[in-house]
């Protein structure tokens, strides 16, 4: 297993020629959970193929707190048999794993949960926001909605650090900013569109120059307060 920081990172530790897949031997799995390019799955995955080493590309979402209570959320990538031998292991520490097709194929599903988080993450930040100069409750606001259509993780974990404006809770702004550049960067292959997901990457742009580089990614809100 891996997870390392991006792209290079990965190419370094498995192909560098003192990496991962230099000392495998022939039939063992490699299973990579750095959050990185489909681009990279598919390399990677061609390269241990051709040394008869299986290779799952395998991002997680969950967390610091998601790792230490065994409960992430893993979206893999590769073959069904590699996958099938992989996944007992895997389970050790997921809540759920799930093989999503071919190589790359987990990397892409990362992708979406990265952009259906930027969306919520901004939409919670604008909600807070809005509620404090309505001079509302937080607190009551969010027990009440948060039993409605508007409930999210995001909401029962992070509205009340929010709300106290501390920002050291979870996944910094600078990795979240990675992953985006990876999503915005497949969407111009691809030619999906995404508009929220370009405007906020650009709001933690603004973030990263208030100092808030490694605040967590809930720190939307405080562009909108400073």
């Amino acid at each position: 297993m891996t997870m390392v920081g991006n792209d290079k990172d990965v190419e370094e530790v498995i192909l560098g020629k003192d990496g991962a897949l230099a000392g495998m031997k022939k039939g063992a799995i490699l299973v990579d959970h750095t959050t990185a390019s489909a681009d990279v799955a598919r390399k990677v995955y061609a390269a241990a193929k051709a040394k008869d080493i299986a290779f799952i590309d395998a991002p997680v979402s969950g967390g610091q707190a998601g790792a230490e209570n065994g409960v992430l959320t893993v979206m893999c990538g590769g073959s069904e048999d590699a996958y099938a031998r992989a996944e007992p292991v895997i389970a050790a520490y997921a809540r759920m794993c799930k093989r999503l097709g071919g190589a790359g194929s987990g990397q892409l599903t990362k992708m979406v949960n990265q952009i259906c988080i930027a969306g919520l993450v901004e939409g919670l930040s604008e909600g807070i926001h809005f509620a404090k100069k309505s001079g509302l409750d937080v607190q009551s606001v969010i027990d009440t909605i948060s039993k409605g259509a508007a409930q999210s993780w995001q909401m029962e974990n992070r509205y009340k650090t929010m709300n106290e404006g501390k920002f050291d809770f979870g996944f910094a702004v600078e990795w979240m900013r990675k992953d985006l550049s990876i999503c915005l960067a497949e969407a111009r292959r691809n030619g999906a569109s995404l508009p929220v997901t370009a405007l906020v990457d650009a709001f933690y742009s603004e973030v990263e120059k208030m100092g808030g580089k490694r605040w967590d990614t809930s720190s939307l809100l405080a562009r909108l307060e400073r």
